[in-house]
């Protein structure tokens, strides 16, 4: 089998793997995946199928993805731009609108000070859509410690924020 059987039959595969760890289609992940084969078909031990090898080196470059994305949001505010366009309402009159704003201010500080496992939970999980798997995998902790720190959090966030809104 020639490179370019080799990527064809392997490439809805790869493909698939790559949306589901990373949630988005990359084709620059997917070249990689294959740049990573080529360069590596030495290593290979026919142990395992070709298949699941190609399959491994595919999910190890969306996890390297994902941890590089955590790096580069790591030290992103809740005051960024992204942030402020998920809850931004453009059809709001300008009373709505500054009484919106106010509340996102609130609600930002709020989130600010809250414990950094916390907010960290919060913006991956609440803010940026992370599933709990994907979280857990950035902060290197299982599930069910996201799940405990986001409920935790939400609930902190509540009593933080039942008064002033």
């Amino acid at each position: 089998m020639d490179f370019k059987e080799l990527i064809k039959s392997n490439q809805n595969n790869v493909r698939s793997i790559i949306k589901l760890i990373t949630k988005e289609t990359n084709e620059d992940l997917e070249q990689e995946v294959y740049v990573k084969v080529w360069k590596n078909a030495d290593k290979y031990k026919e142990q395992g199928t070709l298949k699941s090898w190609i399959n491994t080196i595919a999910k190890n470059v969306s996890k390297d993805y994902l941890k590089s994305a955590h790096k580069r949001t790591q030290d992103k505010s809740v005051y960024d731009d992204e942030y402020l366009n998920t809850i931004k309402d453009k059809k709001h009159t300008p009373e709505l609108t500054l009484i919106s704003s106010d509340r996102q201010r609130i609600i930002t500080e709020a989130v600010s000070s809250l414990k950094p496992k916390f907010k960290e939970v919060i913006m991956l999980c609440e803010i940026y859509g992370y599933t709990y798997e994907d979280a857990a995998y950035k902060l290197k902790c299982p599930v069910g410690t996201i799940k405990s720190r986001l409920y935790n959090a939400k609930k902190e966030l509540a009593l933080l924020l039942q008064d002033l809104l």
